[in-house]
């Protein structure tokens, strides 16, 4: 496989967990963010969970700093102009993610892929800030990226045959299982989780049942890991409300937001990262 260094732009919960993927995949890594101080900080979580598993005895010593040793980071586009593959893992927003790209494309060799993170925009799109969209490919990790095994390699319009089947490739390097799907909104995870979320929130709203036994209901009677109501809190209650609103624009009404969860963002109850969402968190 040609594909040795991967840059990973975003050095956020999700960035810093696919730059942690690659790294201990053997790939050599570049972790950017918009500043040092950002970059670092997404550097710091890596080592901090790398120590963790090592004190567990889930890798070894020498494979903790092997991976940390394959990270560098950076607050400056242009160091990413190397890479052979570019992932973007920024906010959610169209317009952020189109200007990072367009500056990608200037500065990139001609061959790097670019993929995105993105959980719901249209790969065709953002592609089209770009002069390569066949290269262009959406590499939709799960969340923490660093355990889940599925990748969602999304395929724009012009996305060609040989960019899927690297991105597949470098995929299972990973230990991840890569499922091929169509550019469409939400893709096949979002467009399938974020209504059950949605309901949920609406039957705790319309008190149906508590929070805890709406979980319970589908722990036990759907065999989920987590209730909706907990994973909502996990993912973060403002990224949920951002994927149903894009949804709700591209699909129609039946992903219009729940007027509970709307509340809850605004008033800074997001989940874990704030420490109170649908739980408290301490």
């Amino acid at each position: 496989m040609w594909i040795k260094k991967i840059a990973v732009i975003g050095a956020g919960i999700m960035g810093g967990g696919i730059a942690q993927t690659a790294a201990q995949s053997g790939f050599d890594v570049l972790l950017a963010d918009i500043t040092g101080e950002l970059a670092a900080k997404g550097f710091s979580r890596i080592r901090e969970r790398l120590e963790r598993r090592a004190a567990e005895g889930k890798i070894s010593l020498k494979e903790k700093e092997e991976a940390l040793s394959r990270i560098g980071i950076s607050s400056r586009l242009d160091e990413c102009r190397n890479a052979d593959l570019i992932v973007e893992a920024v906010v959610e927003r169209e317009d952020i993610k189109r200007d990072i790209f367009r500056k990608l494309d200037r500065l990139s060799k001609s061959e790097t892929i670019f993929a995105s993170n993105t959980s719901t925009i249209s790969i065709t799109r953002l592609a089209g800030a770009t002069r390569r969209p066949e290269r262009f490919i959406g590499m939709h990790f799960m969340n923490p990226a660093y355990v889940m095994r599925l990748v969602e390699v999304i395929r724009g319009l012009s996305t060609s045959e040989a960019t899927t089947g690297i991105i597949k490739a470098v995929s299972m390097k990973m230990g991840k299982t890569p499922v091929v799907v169509q550019d469409s909104p939400g893709f096949v995870s979002n467009r399938v989780l974020m209504p059950m979320i949605n309901e949920a929130v609406y039957c705790l709203q319309e008190g149906i049942s508590s929070k805890e036994d709406i979980d319970t209901v589908m722990k036990l009677g759907a065999n989920h890991p987590m209730g909706p109501l907990e994973l909502a809190d996990f993912i973060g209650l403002d990224t949920c409300l951002e994927i149903l609103v894009i949804l709700e624009e591209e699909l129609g009404e039946k992903f219009r937001p729940c007027p509970l969860l709307r509340k809850m963002v605004a008033s800074g109850r997001l989940g874990r990262k704030s420490g109170e969402g649908f739980y408290g968190y301490g």
